[in-house]
């Protein structure tokens, strides 16, 4: 990961942008197979699937002349109903153009890959769907987008990656893949010789509109011994993926187990579902005073928890994030620090759905002006963003130099993904570090 200086130049050199390729393995097969009988391409193909099925998918080969990249071929093993093979990555995928993520087949085999190049820190999930219906795909781009636009919400987990993750609102879990230069992260998944916190679900009484709402707690290992020192505290957007599918207790153990935390306890609130975080996330003011004068008081009242804003964070992704930078703005009484991932900084007053293209941002995002027009708050924030993110990178960017102009300690990370849990996984541990751990 990058920690960026105000007005850094783009990130995107080398060349984050993915370009289809086709790699070594998939070339090596493709001319191995011209001109070979049925027979022979069956064994050829057969020989393929078990090296792909021994090293696991996708297959991550270095490119001639190009040390900082990798080619990267994601595989669908295919049958005679196979028509065609959507690849759905995150942030690498154009939704408006689906057809240009279509997998090719090996002719006469059941080889169906699509290659990328991409940058060698890239980390990123990805989901496959196998359209099998009876009529051919449509001639025309229109009609073969809304095809596979129906193809995408098919969408599943690659058969032969073992590396999964939840989605979110999907029926179906995506699959991951890091390339060698990813950011290492080191405490996400159980690590099982380390003491265990627990988690805890419980049913919080809220005022309108927010209503009564599902919460989930974080309680770290031996709590009983930390009966007279009231602990630091984080507020999580998402409660019910960090807690409920992504197992962000596990991650937290290790973190503490190692030192790299202080005991703390996280209380994270139920998104519930689209419409509710739709109302309640972003620059909502009554949310913020949710979580501020009814959440916090709440926890605090069962465990020993600080109200010192120096030792809270406020931390969400997405429009969760900018509930988070919005939390920092209204409270700082409460929140002292603010970890914002990917924010949806596009937010404004008055959107009426979260439907279709985010809209443009012409000049300062709403938020960022806001910054920029109070007087300096008393917070420290951290920013992290994809450099797949679009324009939500300047964005991030137009905040921090704000943020950093006003005198505020502000630090801006980028990555090389997109709009991920993938991603926002290991970069949420280690926001918690620079903003709670030893110091």
């Amino acid at each position: 990961m990058t920690s960026l200086p105000s007005s850094a130049p783009s990130d995107a050199s080398p060349d984050i942008r993915p370009v289809r390729v086709t790699g070594p393995r998939v070339a090596r097969l493709l001319a191995e197979a011209e001109g070979a009988d049925a027979a022979r391409r069956a064994a050829l193909a057969a020989e393929f699937w078990a090296e792909a099925e021994r090293f696991g998918t996708p297959l991550v080969e270095e490119l001639d002349g190009r040390p900082g990249h990798r080619a990267v071929t994601f595989l669908w093993r295919g049958h005679r109903a196979t028509r065609q093979v959507l690849f759905h990555g995150n942030r690498l995928t154009d939704r408006d153009h689906l057809a240009g993520s279509l997998l090719e087949r090996v002719p006469g085999t059941d080889v169906w890959h699509l290659g990328l190049r991409l940058r060698a820190d890239h980390r990123g999930s990805y989901r496959l769907a196998a359209d099998i219906s009876l009529r051919e795909p449509p001639a025309d781009p229109a009609g073969l987008q809304q095809r596979l636009r129906s193809l995408s919400a098919h969408a599943a987990a690659d058969p032969l990656n073992a590396r999964r993750i939840a989605t979110r609102w999907q029926p179906a879990d995506g699959s991951v893949f890091a390339l060698p230069d990813a950011p290492a992260q080191p405490w996400t998944g159980r690590r099982g010789t380390v003491p265990a916190g627990r988690v805890e679900r419980h049913r919080v009484t809220a005022a309108e509109p927010v209503d009564d709402r599902d919460t989930w707690v974080y309680l770290p290992p031996g709590l009983d011994r930390h009966a007279g020192t009231p602990l630091p505290v984080a507020v999580v957007c998402d409660g019910d993926m960090w807690f409920g599918r992504l197992g962000f207790g596990d991650t937290l153990d290790a973190m503490i187990a190692d030192g790299a935390l202080p005991p703390l306890v996280v209380v994270a609130p139920d998104a519930v579902d689209r419409r509710t975080r739709w109302r309640d996330l972003g620059a909502r003011e009554p949310f913020v005073a949710f979580l501020a004068d009814e959440l916090l008081p709440w926890a605090a009242g069962r465990w020993p928890l600080t109200t010192d804003p120096r030792r809270t964070v406020v931390a969400g992704q997405s429009l969760g994030g900018m509930t988070a930078l919005y939390a920092g703005f209204l409270r700082p009484d409460r929140f002292g620090n603010v970890l914002a991932q990917s924010a949806s900084l596009w937010w404004r007053p008055g959107l009426p759905s979260p439907a279709g293209p985010k809209p443009l941002v012409s000049g300062d995002p709403w938020l960022v002006a806001r910054y920029r027009s109070a007087p300096p708050r008393p917070v420290t924030v951290h920013l992290d963003v994809g450099l797949h993110e679009g324009p939500m990178v300047d964005h991030s960017r137009a905040l921090y130099d704000a943020l950093s102009a006003a005198g505020c300690p502000v630090t801006l990370s980028t990555y090389n993904g997109g709009h991920d849990y993938a991603c926002w996984h290991g970069a949420l541990a280690d926001g918690l570090v620079r903003l709670l751990g030893a110091r």
